[in-house]
C-alpha cells in the first residue's frame, strides 16, 4: 500500500532521525576546536627546509589537544564555582571529561602523521591530506549543525561553508608562511 503521506512524511522522518542524533553544544564546539586546533599544529610542525619528523609531530598535536581540552574543562569547573548559586552540576571529573571531542577530533590528523611514520606517505603528504581532511570535516559538522537546528539544505550548506573558511584560512597561512 503506498504511503499517502508522501515527501512531509518522509522530511518529519528525516527530522526525527537528525534530533536523535543531534550532537550536543558542547560536543559541537570541541570536535570544532580541535579540528581547527589540528589543523593549526600540523601546518605549523610540518618540516619545511628541515629533516621531516612527524612522529613527534603527532605526539605534540596529541598532547596540545589533551592540554587544551584539559584547561577548558578546568575553566569550566571555574565557572561552576564562581556562579552566583555557587553549585556544582556534577563532577569536576565530568567536567572536564566532557572535553573528550576536542581530543578525538584531532585523532584523524595524528592517524596520517603516523602513517607518514610507517612510511606509507611523506610528512608533507601526511600533513596537506590531515589539512584538506579537516577542512572537509569542519564543512561537514557545521552543515550537519545547522540541519539540526532547523535550517534548509541551501542554508546549512551556508553554514557549513563559512566553518569551512576556518579551515581554508589556515592552509592560506601555511602556504604563504612557507
Amino acid at each position: 500500500m503506498p504511503d499517502r503521506a508522501g515527501p512531509a512524511r518522509r522530511r518529519d522522518t528525516s527530522a526525527r532521525r537528525l534530533l536523535r542524533h543531534r550532537p550536543t553544544e558542547q560536543s559541537l564546539f570541541s570536535c570544532i576546536y580541535g579540528l581547527v586546533l589540528a589543523s593549526a599544529l600540523v601546518a605549523a610542525l610540518e618540516a619545511t627546509g628541515e629533516e621531516a619528523d612527524p612522529g613527534p609531530d603527532a605526539l605534540w598535536v596529541v598532547l596540545t589537544a589533551l592540554a587544551a581540552a584539559a584547561a577548558h574543562g578546568y575553566a569550566h569547573v571555574i565557572a561552576v564555582r564562581a556562579s552566583p548559586d555557587g553549585k556544582a552540576t556534577g563532577s569536576r571529573l565530568r567536567l572536564v571529561l566532557a572535553e573528550w571531542p576536542l581530543v578525538a577530533a584531532v585523532l584523524p590528523s595524528v592517524a596520517m602523521l603516523l602513517a607518514a611514520v610507517a612510511g606509507w606517505w611523506s610528512e608533507a603528504a601526511a600533513a596537506d591530506t590531515a589539512l584538506l581532511f579537516n577542512t572537509v570535516a569542519l564543512f561537514g559538522w557545521g552543515t550537519w549543525a545547522a540541519r539540526v537546528a532547523g535550517y534548509g539544505w541551501p542554508s546549512a550548506c551556508r553554514a557549513g561553508g563559512m566553518d569551512m573558511m576556518i579551515g581554508l584560512m589556515v592552509i592560506i597561512a601555511d602556504v604563504l608562511i612557507e
